[in-house]
């Protein structure tokens, strides 16, 4: 079977009817480390054109765990690592993430973390996320922590335009997703995504969904 590349597309938000229903936030602001080029991530503080090409060899990181531990391995100081993730950074699953996960996300200290995991579920997406964190601060500190964030979607019932703000996600793979419908589990989503992409693509796009029964 060839394989089809991935169309990348920025992560912004997309609009229906004037309403937000991003589930990735806006983070056009924030590279993606497994998504930008050598010479994107060359660019960012502390790292080197040859630490630039390690890191993407090093795809796909699955969690800002695996980055950090990219970065240490280049013996980046703490102080170092934070200045990098306010510029390029793995997007967290606000659902999962680990205390130590949220901790990287650059100004996330001890209430912020709490926040963040007090309102697990996140039903309804990043709209909830704008809504709840915005009871602690302002409307532009709710949308920097947004780049670095994002809700799974649900494969089966997620909207066009909500899958569309999966980063690096075009029109061909979200006519796949939809293609595929029902799925009654990730091993389907992996076998018929392996389809059209390498398996590392397929591990990161998987980060993305969950299914709901």
């Amino acid at each position: 079977m060839k394989r089809i590349p991935v169309v990348l597309l920025s992560a912004g938000v997309l609009l229906l009817s004037g309403v937000a229903i991003a589930q990735v936030g806006s983070n056009d602001a924030v590279l993606n480390p497994n998504l930008a080029g050598a010479e994107e991530i060359a660019a960012v503080p502390h790292i080197s054109s040859v630490l630039a090409e390690a890191i993407i060899a090093g795809r796909p990181y699955l969690s800002a765990n695996d980055l950090d531990a990219k970065l240490r391995g280049a013996a980046l100081s703490d102080e170092q690592r934070a200045e990098v993730y306010v510029k390029l950074f793995v997007p967290i699953n606000l659902n999962t993430a680990s205390d130590e996960e949220m901790r990287l996300v650059p100004g996330v200290g001890d209430k912020m973390a709490h926040e963040f995991d007090e309102y697990r579920p996140w039903e309804g997406g990043i709209a909830r996320f704008r809504r709840e964190i915005g009871k602690y601060v302002d409307d532009e500190e709710v949308a920097r922590f947004e780049q670095y964030v994002f809700v799974p979607l649900d494969l089966n019932s997620a909207s066009s335009e909500e899958l569309h703000t999966i980063p690096g996600v075009g029109d061909r793979m979200v006519h796949e997703f939809e293609e595929y419908r029902p799925y009654v589990s990730m091993a389907q989503f992996r076998r018929e995504m392996g389809k059209y992409v390498d398996d590392a693509e397929v591990a990161r796009l998987e980060r993305y969904f969950v299914i709901k029964q």
